[in-house]
């Protein structure tokens, strides 16, 4: 995981509506920037719908929300309509992003060994600097828990 206080990385790939979209975009903003496994799978959709459902709250804080998988844009672009989701999701095919926030490697499940997405997240400041991390997070009170960390921030 990067600690907190690290520079995080800057990048930029395609959202769900085949936009470009980079960390840079956000400068002077924090950011929430979460890695999840596999969109329209169970636990995934709990996370997007948690943030989607607190959309305000992060928007009263001045929060942008970055979702980051390795799914292709057009998963992305069903997942994203079929919830409603208010936020970029971004694909990330070759898992470059996630392996540089320590996000991606070797996973099994179900006796199969595999390269994927971990479920974690950060929180990354307005000078470009990680706030928070949060590693193999739990999907449903997720975004809760951020929103409280965020207060504790101020």
């Amino acid at each position: 995981m990067l600690e907190p206080g690290s520079d995080a990385p800057d990048f930029e790939l395609t959202d769900q509506n085949g936009e470009q979209v980079a960390l840079s975009d956000y400068a002077d903003q924090r950011v929430v920037v979460y890695f999840y496994p596999r969109a329209n799978t169970q636990g995934c959709t709990v996370e997007a719908c948690s943030f989607r459902d607190r959309w305000d709250e992060y928007g009263e804080r001045d929060v942008a929300v970055l979702g980051i998988s390795d799914d292709d844009v057009e998963d992305l672009d069903e997942f994203a309509t079929e919830y409603d989701l208010p936020f970029h999701l971004l694909s990330d095919p070759e898992g470059e992003v996630s392996l540089l926030y320590d996000s991606f490697g070797e996973k099994n499940m179900f006796g199969n060994t595999f390269d994927g997405v971990f479920r974690n997240t950060y929180v990354v400041g307005p000078d470009g600097r990680v706030e928070l991390a949060y590693e193999g997070v739990d999907p449903e009170d997720h975004a809760d828990e951020i929103l409280a960390d965020l207060d504790d921030l101020e």
